[in-house]
C-alpha cells in the first residue's frame, strides 16, 4: 500500500489521483485558514516554491474538524488561501480527517504514522511526510514549523535523484 493508491478530490471539485504524485517527496497537511497556525501558509508555500523543481509537493487538506477553524465553502477557501496566504499549491476539498468520515487517505495515513496521543489528527497543521514511493515517512505535529521540516525534505529528495538514476 501507498499514497499513491487514493483518489481524492479537489478543491475545484475533479478527482484527482495521488498516483500523478508518484516519483514525488509529499507534504500532506491538514488546513484551516482559521486557526491560529495559519501562518504556517507561508512556510509551507516557501517549501513548495523552493524544493517544488526538485520533485516535491506540498497538498493541503482543508478540514473543519478543530473548532469550526474552516467553515467557508471550498471555493471560499481557494480564495482565502490565495489571498491571504499566497497559497498556489495544491489545494483539496474539504475532508475530515479523524472519526467514522475521516477520509480514507487520513485513515491510513494515521495508520502508518501514529502522533504522540494515538493515531488520531490532534489539530490542524498536521503534517505528513511522504517519500517519491507513497511511503509515510514522518508525522509532524501542529506546533512544527514548516521549516524545520525542509532538512528532512532535501534527504528524501536526494534519495529520490539517486533512485532517478
Amino acid at each position: 500500500m501507498s499514497v499513491h493508491q487514493f483518489k481524492v478530490t479537489t478543491i475545484r471539485g475533479e478527482e484527482k489521483s495521488l498516483a500523478d504524485y508518484d516519483n514525488q517527496v509529499l507534504l500532506i497537511v491538514n488546513t484551516a485558514t482559521k486557526c491560529g497556525f495559519a501562518p504556517q501558509f507561508k512556510g509551507l508555500q516557501e517549501l513548495h516554491d523552493g524544493y517544488q523543481a526538485q520533485g516535491f509537493s506540498v497538498l493541503g487538506f482543508p478540514c473543519n474538524q478543530f473548532k469550526e477553524q474552516e467553515p467557508g465553502s471550498d471555493a471560499q477557501v481557494e480564495q482565502a488561501c490565495q489571498l491571504n496566504f499566497g497559497v498556489n499549491f495544491p489545494l483539496f476539498s474539504k475532508i475530515d480527517v479523524n472519526g467514522p468520515d475521516a477520509h480514507p487517505l487520513y485513515k491510513y495515513l494515521k495508520q502508518q504514522a501514529s502522533g504522540l496521543f494515538g493515531s488520531g489528527i490532534k489539530w490542524n497543521f498536521t503534517k505528513f511526510l511522504v517519500d517519491g514511493e507513497g511511503r509515510v515517512i514522518k508525522r509532524f505535529s501542529p506546533t512544527t514549523p514548516p521549516r524545520k521540516i525542509e532538512a528532512h525534505i532535501r534527504k528524501l529528495l536526494a534519495k529520490n535523484a539517486v533512485h532517478a538514476k
